[in-house]
Parts: structure tokens; sequence; C-alpha cells
């Protein structure tokens, strides 16, 4: 598996040194992928359609369940290493087709091309864990999902270049931020990448650590990542808290902060 992400903007192609959580579909990218899939993103009450080819106009031959897990990934289109990748222009890369896998099930009994966007690495589980009342997990443990929550922000980005959801599109930013962020999402457009901490990015990001100092006072959470953008390092400092518009409060980013500036 491997423990990195890639980014492109412009015309550049960066390896960020950090772990990841669900990855994409991209072992044709990089060469590396788990060894298992599971569906991921389909309502309980609706099937995953496996098609005889890689789009919607081919007719369904197969369906998986919502949750459905061990799938095996044979390959997907369109196909591009790692060379191609890095080579490609933005707008190359962005007229793309949405990237499709043929997949089949663990008892090889099943198999048809999907929407790589409804796949995950097999044992994804969602980030999201009461912090406060009853059932409040322990305030370790609440560092540590808070780690699991901006490592997963991160990762999220990645998988966006990829066909799936962008964690800031205001329709997924309620998975990572709080609802107060969630509002000046949709407000309108941002000017640097609160993520970066720049409009562009060249570098590496590295894994996601409490602060030092002060990791949890009065229930905000400071996680911070070091960030090294074209040769010059800084660290993106992230606050969290729970959220007590939601149900259960789950733990969510309310700010980050970079130096000079911060988001929201």
């Amino acid at each position: 598996m491997m423990n990195g992400i890639v980014k492109r903007l412009g015309a550049g192609v960066v390896m960020a040194a950090l772990v990841l959580l669900p990855m994409a579909a991209q072992a044709e990218i990089d060469g590396h992928g788990p060894d298992a899939w599971q569906v991921h993103g389909v309502a309980p009450n609706d099937v995953l359609n496996a098609r005889m080819g890689p789009g919607t106009s081919f007719p369904v031959i197969e369906t998986f369940r919502h949750d459905e897990r061990g799938l095996e990934q044979i390959t997907c289109v369109p196909f591009i290493t790692m060379e191609h990748y890095s080579a490609m222009s933005e707008a190359q890369l962005d007229s793309l087709p949405a990237r499709w896998c043929l997949m089949r099930s663990s008892d090889l009994r099943k198999a048809g091309w999907v929407a790589q966007r409804y796949l995950v690495e097999d044992g994804y589980q969602p980030i999201d864990s009461p912090t406060t009342g009853p059932g409040a997990v322990p305030g370790d443990q609440v560092i540590a999902h808070a780690q699991d929550l901006v490592r997963a922000l991160y990762e999220a980005e990645f998988l966006a270049t990829q066909g799936g959801p962008h964690p800031l599109d205001p329709a997924n930013a309620g998975n990572y931020f709080s609802s107060d962020v969630v509002a000046v999402l949709r407000s309108g457009p941002l000017g640097a990448d609160p993520l970066y901490g720049a409009q562009d990015f060249d570098g590496s990001v590295g894994e996601p650590m409490p602060d030092p100092d002060q990791p949890m006072l009065r229930g905000m959470i400071t996680i911070n990542v070091e960030i090294v953008n074209f040769g010059r390092p800084h660290t993106a400092v992230f606050r969290l808290r729970a959220d007590p518009s939601r149900p259960g409060a789950p733990l969510r980013i309310f700010r980050i902060e970079h130096e000079g500036w911060s988001f929201p």
C-alpha cells in the first residue's frame, strides 16, 4: 500500500508523505493499491450497479450491496501511468472521463464495471465520534479522532483529483467542518486553498500531529500539519471541537491557521 498522496496543481505532480485512510482506486497511476475494496457512498436501501462496460450506456449485468466488501479490482479506465500523469496538463487531466473500474466479488461469482467514486479501501470506517455527553470517549481518543479527521480531509482532497467528491464542496464539507464553516463555504469562492495556505502548491504534507504544548484545552483540540510548499516549510494549525448543532456533537474543524492568515 502506498503511504503518500499525489497532488497535481498547474503542471507539477507532488508526492506528499501523508499516511492514507481510504485510498482511491488508483492502482494504474501509482502502481500500488489495496488487496480488497468495499462499496461506499451508496444508500442502505440501494445497490451499486455493475455494468457490461465502463459507462452508464452499458447495461447493468450485476449489482453489489451498498456495503459489499472484499471486492477485487481487475483494472480501471482511463488507464494512465505516473509518467503520463506527470506530463499531462491541467486541461488534459480535466478532460479525462470519469474513472470506471472492473470489479469482482470475493467469491468470484459476480463481476462488472462500476463508477470508481463508489469504491474505498476495504476496512474503511467513517470518522465520526461523539465528544460530549453520555458515551463521550476519553481525551486521548478524542485527540486521535481529530488526527484521523484531518488526515481524512487531505485524503479526500486527493480522492477528488481521481473523480471523488471534493471535501471543500459545501455538499460534503460537513463531514469535516463545523456548521459555521460550511456556511462560509456556501457564501462564495475561496481565495487561497485553506488546506495548503496558498493559491498554488508544490511540495509535501506531513502526518497530522497533536500540538506538543497544548493538544487539548477546554474541549478544543489542536492538530499541526507540517507543510513544505515550493521549498518553504510552515505549519498549518487545525482547531477542532464538538459541533453541538449536529446530533451527537461530532468532532469538526472550525478553524485552520496558516502563517499570516486563517480560515475562516
